[in-house]
């Protein structure tokens, strides 16, 4: 694996550089660096309007085909786009699920209708999406579910709830893995939806979590409706294309969530050094961890995308999650402990950002190791498809 950019990449990441300068130096400075760990409702007006300075500078969907309107770049180009905007400090994207689990999945499974209805929309910055997987007795399961969609002359009315649905408030569309087949096998009876939010029979209730914000939502489904044209890769092959989805949902971002790792990893030893807990050998210990650790990250992460083409469940991309995961729990813990005893204390309201930052990043963390495949099923799924373990009583 080549781990020099060339000449060529460089040159784009100077003109990305000074786009992301000019940007977030004018009418968007009073968002830079917001929405991360803990503050995903912070600036949503700003982070908004964010998204359509995007897309209209072209900075949204930039690996998709140049025939639905992307820019057609290579993998490596994106490795540099989402490395400087981390480094920038570009605004939490509000249009990430579309960007980068909708787009990508249309492209490979939906046909040229819905490409031409949804993309467009989408590299605008204009629609914001949530993903309806997850249900209170199907999360790791997600076979399990129970969410029913019957078809109704031209339309699927779909009965049912999810929960864990991050940025369901405040979006346009929400993609739903239904069963819509209930006397097919687990798998084959379900089918991949995306039903308008904006509608009666779509309930979306706040989950107020340990942050204050409430990110995640419970979403309720009483005779919700999407058309017939709205079921992607057709009836029944909605396991299928839900997992193209999950394959393609670690992707080339990760890069650019190590980076806001180390920005944070940054936060952490200057707030040891002010509190004088860099020179507790435990601590530093820890923080000298962490940093090997944060290295590992981005070497797994390149690794992982020189082979996510040809094999997206290598084992070197299925470990990926399981180590960031960990690795940011732990890093908010050692944050708290670096800032000593005022580690204990409630920072919101004080004006001292850094140091809330870093509270919030201890709180939000702990939930790293359970969204998007808590450890233990992870583990399962490495032991049983990657090491060829027997699998474990269900």
């Amino acid at each position: 694996m080549e781990m020099r950019f060339t000449d060529e990449q460089r040159a784009f990441a100077s003109e990305v550089r000074e786009w992301l300068e000019t940007a977030l130096s004018g009418e968007f400075a009073a968002i830079r660096g917001r929405g991360g760990s803990g503050d995903e409702h912070g600036a949503l007006d700003g982070r908004r309007a964010w998204e359509r300075a995007l897309g209209d500078a072209g900075w949204i969907g930039i690996g998709w085909p140049e025939d639905v309107g992307g820019r057609g770049l290579d993998l490596w180009h994106q490795v540099v786009f989402f490395e400087e905007y981390a480094r920038a400090g570009g605004p939490g994207r509000l249009g990430h699920i579309a960007e980068q689990l909708v787009g990508p999945t249309l492209l490979a499974y939906g046909d040229d209708a819905q490409r031409k209805r949804f993309l467009p929309p989408i590299l605008r910055g204009e629609e914001l999406w949530c993903q309806g997987f997850s249900e209170p007795g199907a999360g790791s399961d997600l076979a399990g579910l129970s969410t029913k969609a019957v078809l109704d002359g031209d339309e699927w009315v779909v009965t049912g709830q999810k929960v864990w649905t991050s940025s369901a408030h405040m979006a346009d569309w929400c993609f739903v893995l239904a069963r819509t087949d209930p006397d097919a096998d687990r798998h084959r009876g379900l089918s991949y939806l995306l039903v308008p939010m904006d509608q009666q029979g779509v309930d979306v209730r706040p989950i107020r979590q340990l942050t204050g914000d409430a990110e995640f939502n419970e979403v309720f489904f009483d005779g919700a409706r999407t058309t017939t044209d709205c079921v992607v890769g057709g009836p029944g092959r909605g396991w299928e294309v839900a997992m193209g989805t999950l394959a393609v949902e670690r992707g080339v971002s990760t890069l650019g969530q190590q980076l806001g790792f180390r920005a944070e990893w940054d936060l952490a030893v200057d707030a040891a050094r002010q509190s004088g807990r860099l020179d507790d050998p435990t601590l530093r210990d820890r923080l000298v961890d962490l940093d090997i650790r944060l290295r590992i990250m981005r070497m797994n992460s390149l690794r992982a995308l020189t082979v996510a083409d040809t094999d997206p469940a290598a084992p070197v991309a299925m470990v990926g999650k399981l180590f960031w995961a960990t690795l940011h729990r732990d890093l908010g813990e050692a944050a708290v402990d670096a800032l000593g005893p005022a580690g204990m204390l409630d920072w919101s309201g004080t004006g001292d950002a850094d140091r809330r930052r870093l509270e919030l990043l201890f709180e939000f963390s702990r939930s790293d190791t359970i969204y998007g495949g808590s450890n233990q099923i992870q583990r399962n799924i490495i032991g049983e498809r990657v090491l060829g373990l027997p699998r474990g009583p269900r």
